[in-house]
């Protein structure tokens, strides 16, 4: 399983976004406070979060939580000042891929002390950033493709995973 980490999100719409991206993947979201929006049931159903309930989630208090909690995670960092790309690494099964606040990213300190797992999405110049949930998505399917798909087979092989057919869709 992949592991997503959000870094302070500020936008609820976006982590909405991820948390379905997450459940269609079989990733676990982690979610590292302060957030930006309440997560109680009323405010995931104001946000579309319709996925919510099917989703793999964790909180932490802070990014000092998040770590003592994971202690031997394996984190890649994304990021628009890496000097690699997210498809110039090789993602292993467990790993985890954090992202930052839509605002500011992830903070200098983070990231200094992890230079060499940090990566990027290309993009052309005077362009800050894509959205979050986009990024999101772009760099959990590259991981998911190095490992082979295999968490979604799997689910799908053992009946975890409905796959729809046209009869189904034209209903």
């Amino acid at each position: 399983m992949i592991n997503i980490v959000l870094h302070e999100p500020e936008i609820p719409a976006n982590t909405g976004n991820i948390g379905r991206t997450c459940v269609a993947a079989g990733a676990r979201l982690h979610l590292i406070e302060p957030l930006g929006f309440k997560l109680d049931e009323k405010s995931v159903k104001r946000a579309g979060l319709d996925y919510w309930d099917k989703l793999d989630v964790r909180t932490y208090i802070n990014y000092q939580d998040f770590l003592e909690k994971n202690p031997n995670a394996k984190i890649y960092m994304a990021t628009t000042k890496a000097l690699h790309t997210y498809d110039e690494v090789e993602y292993e099964d467990e790993c985890y891929i954090m992202f930052g606040k839509e605002s500011a990213g992830i903070p200098e300190e983070i990231l200094l002390n992890h230079e060499e797992t940090c990566v990027r999405i290309p993009m052309i110049n005077d362009i800050r950033s894509l959205n979050l949930s986009n990024s999101v998505a772009i760099v959990l399917y590259e991981a998911l493709r190095q490992v082979g798909f295999d968490t979604m087979e799997n689910m799908q092989r053992t009946g975890q995973l409905h796959r729809y057919s046209w009869e189904d869709v034209k209903k």
